[in-house]
């Protein structure tokens, strides 16, 4: 494992071999061929969109319904066996890797979206629903479920990430929108959190304790969801800068105007040339925000204007803007393919990519020095993120087989995370801990870490629900 990862804390009990090969025999006379041990799934069931190191389960099980979940974790329990939750694979801290073996759940099975209350805005989805499969699912309710990562990822997954994207500035993250949970515990128990209520004095908030715990406390099965109504009108388009400060500076006045914008998103100069590349777009090569606002007619057009104002008072513009729904999604289907857009600047490389978020009047500090760190380093790094909430990302391009660029890389990866903290925010805003960003956290949380850990023994004594997640190894 690379230094970067931090240390991988390890289960208090584990499985031996004989037990795992015990427990694969159980479940395979139970699961039948929905059980597989083949190198190549078990491979794929660990890969994930990073540089860390594929850690492949024992076995991988496909279930389909929280009752067969709640019974592979109480024979992996029995057999002190680890799980590892799974859903699309499209995390990117190592989240599914089985660093001590172990069996993966695959939920993408459970796909059904059991109820939605188009009155209360709200829905319940099974784990394995993706965002897309949900709004193509709501498009005729006049409602939309926000949270946009980018990737089509499962509920379930960006529940246990806590997961947020390009809407997050207006709507919010999953901790924002997530109402309930049916959660399976570690020793095989059902139990559910939360409800439909828009707000509860009732009990330890237990929903925001799993929202965002990486599979470390329990596998999530069912989701219940907050919606929104689908805006009237939408607006958006594309503002050229003269440099990244300048398009930082502009972001943090129209937040702190007011600006009601739904997505915000800034790509530096090298991350457009690769967008143009890769996505057949015609932008000029220099540091651009992209922008949508939602609403009225009324309310769009005036939006759109003023930010045209602000970004003229800051040296950018002009700003282009449509509201035709053709042109605003070839921009954003670039924006979202930014990862593979990013890779075509050096194709050999494999991409290191990671997150940091400040607050959002440090955001421009924090870009210009990351950028002036890029440049001393002499690396490929473009930067894309979703800077309306302070949060941008870094896609360092890297040849892992090149001892002196990878002990570069992660010596910069450590920078930017350590730069955001003492600015005052964190190493991951939207990524996760997962493998790559446990060394940081006891510098961001200091005690409270200790917290965690005590809440992590209390619920999963014996360490087996996706062990070497997200604490650091005491």
């Amino acid at each position: 494992m690379p230094d970067s990862a931090g240390q991988i804390a390890k289960p208090h009990t584990t499985g031996t071999s004989g037990q795992s090969d015990a427990l694969i025999a159980i479940l395979k006379n139970e699961f039948g061929e929905r059980c597989s041990t083949s190198q190549a799934l078990r491979e794929q069931h660990a890969h994930t969109t990073t540089w860390l190191q594929n850690q492949p389960p024992d076995a991988v099980v496909f279930a389909e319904s929280t009752e067969e979940v709640a019974e592979i974790v109480r024979q992996c329990a029995s057999h002190k066996v680890p799980v590892i939750p799974f859903g699309t694979g499209s995390s990117l801290e190592g989240h599914v890797n089985a660093p001590h073996g172990g069996i993966s759940i695959d939920l993408s099975r459970m796909d059904k979206i059991l109820e939605v209350n188009s009155e209360d805005l709200d829905c319940k989805v099974e784990a394995g629903v993706t965002r897309k499969q949900l709004n193509s699912f709501l498009r005729d309710t006049g409602l939309f479920f926000p949270i946009d990562p980018g990737a089509d990822a499962s509920i379930g997954g960006m529940t246990a990430t806590r997961a947020s994207g390009t809407n997050a500035v207006r709507y919010g993250t999953m901790k924002d929108v997530v109402l309930g949970l049916t959660v399976v515990t570690a020793d095989g128990n059902v139990i559910t959190t939360g409800g439909r209520a828009r707000k509860s004095s009732a009990g330890y908030d237990l929903t925001r304790l799993f929202v965002g715990s990486e599979g470390t406390l329990g596998v999530i099965t069912e989701i219940t969801l907050r919606l929104n109504g689908q805006p009237e009108a939408i607006s958006g388009g594309v503002c050229p800068f003269p440099d990244v400060q300048s398009a930082c500076n502009a972001v943090i006045a129209t937040i702190q105007m007011g600006l009601p914008v739904a997505r915000i998103e800034l790509l530096d100069n090298l991350q457009v040339r690769a967008c143009n590349s890769y996505s057949k777009l015609e932008l000029a090569e220099t540091p651009t925000l992209f922008l949508e606002f939602h609403g009225s007619e009324a309310g769009v057009r005036e939006q759109s204007e003023m930010f045209s104002a602000i970004a003229e008072e800051f040296g950018g513009g002009p700003f282009e803007w449509a509201t035709v729904a053709e042109e605003r999604t070839k921009l954003w289907t670039a924006r979202h393919d930014a990862y593979w857009a990013g890779k075509t600047l050096r194709p050999e490389a494999q991409i290191m990519v990671t997150d940091v978020c400040v607050p959002i009047s440090r955001l421009a500090e924090c870009v210009t020095e990351t950028e002036k760190d890029i440049r001393s380093q002499g690396i490929i790094a473009p930067i894309v993120g979703h800077v309306g909430d302070g949060n941008f990302h870094v896609q360092v391009l890297v040849d892992l087989d090149n001892p002196e660029e990878k002990r570069t890389t992660e010596a910069f990866v450590e920078r930017l995370a350590l730069r955001a903290i003492d600015m005052g925010g964190t190493c991951t805003g939207e990524h996760g801990v997962g493998q790559g960003k446990q060394k940081f956290l006891r510098r961001e949380h200091g005690e409270a870490i200790d917290v965690m850990q005590a809440i992590k023994q209390a619920l999963d004594p014996d360490n087996l629900m996706n062990p070497g997640k997200i604490l650091p190894q005491s």
